[in-house]
């Protein structure tokens, strides 16, 4: 039977580690641990030294990055399927906003307005109608300006994909949106 060892007595436990660590041996091609005598005055439990890899030839990326621009018809981080659903118009639309008779900063303020409080209350798929443009050649203003104020960041942070719509619901002249799920 081994006999019992008088463990020697500290506060900060320091002494204890001390006993602790007099046995170990390191492993092959380690760093032995820095034990301090002095604990020095009381520090944040957060640390105020800069994250330096232990291997400086590896980069570490940069997670804040600028989403992609989306466009018609592309999906990003969105799987195949849901994205496909969305071209031929089988998700089901829950809410729709008309553009028709508006400036462009009526319809502006009304597009930023609706993404972000449609996207809060829940709601995944939502249309925008802009209209066709005018009849005599002419591509409609809100129609160019849409898809290009869905980029911005106001509301790129709310939308995973748009796409053309289905003839039955305005074709060219509006847009299917798939919003993020709030959480």
């Amino acid at each position: 039977m081994a006999r019992k060892q008088k463990l020697p007595s500290g506060e900060d436990g320091t002494a204890l580690w001390r006993h602790v660590a007099q046995g170990v041996k390191p492993l092959k091609k380690r760093v032995p641990p820095v034990v301090r005598n002095d604990p020095g005055p009381e520090k944040s439990a957060i640390p105020t030294q800069s994250f330096r890899p232990a291997h400086p030839e590896i980069s570490i990326p940069i997670a804040k990055h600028k989403p992609r621009s989306l466009s018609h018809g592309t999906v990003a981080d969105l799987d195949k399927r849901t994205g496909e659903k969305l071209r031929r118009g089988r998700l089901p639309v829950e809410a729709r906003l008309d553009l028709h008779g508006m400036t462009q900063a009526e319809a502006h303020h009304a597009l930023v307005d609706f993404i972000a409080g449609r996207q809060v209350s829940g709601c995944r798929c939502v249309i925008v109608i802009t209209g066709k443009g005018s009849y005599r050649g002419g591509a409609g203003i809100l129609k160019e300006a849409v898809p290009r104020w869905l980029n911005e960041p106001a509301n790129r942070q709310h939308i995973l994909a748009f796409s053309h719509a289905q003839p039955k619901d305005g074709g060219t002249g509006a847009l299917y949106i798939l919003l993020r799920r709030s959480r």
